[in-house]
């Protein structure tokens, strides 16, 4: 495999925004109370213990922040239109369709699949975007 040099910071910035986009998209005026009806809990019920939530979220944002920059490496995106691009193929291969065959198989609601799948759409295309347009 390739060497690729990867900006830290750009990986540490797309594991923020990926925090803040998560943050907006699922709070109660957005789409947390539709959210919260579709998978049958209450939003005050899963404050109570969130610090796991959080850390393993944190976690998981940096190592997707990471691996994107690879694919980014990869495609040769160097502008943040060819970054987007990728990260849109991204979310289509690994988070819609995977998502689309869980949802099908479990019988779950589209719209949860509309809500869930819509916020990674957003987070994959904005730091494709910021990492191929911050490379080093």
């Amino acid at each position: 495999m390739p060497s690729v040099d990867i900006s830290i910071w750009a990986v540490v910035v797309a594991a923020v925004i990926n925090m803040v986009v998560g943050a907006i998209w699922y709070m109660p005026s957005v789409f947390g109370k539709e959210w919260s009806k579709l998978v049958g809990r209450k939003l005050a019920d899963m404050r109570k213990n969130a610090g796991p939530g959080y850390a393993i979220t944190t976690l998981g944002a940096l190592v997707q922040a990471w691996i994107l920059a690879h694919f980014v490496f990869y495609a040769s995106a160097r502008t943040a239109l060819d970054g987007a691009v990728v990260g849109f193929w991204l979310w289509v291969a690994f988070v819609a369709i995977t998502q689309g065959v869980n949802t099908v198989f479990a019988g779950s609601r589209k719209k949860l699949w509309a809500i869930n799948t819509g916020y990674f759409l957003v987070v994959l295309v904005i730091n494709g975007a910021l990492l191929a347009a911050w490379h080093p």
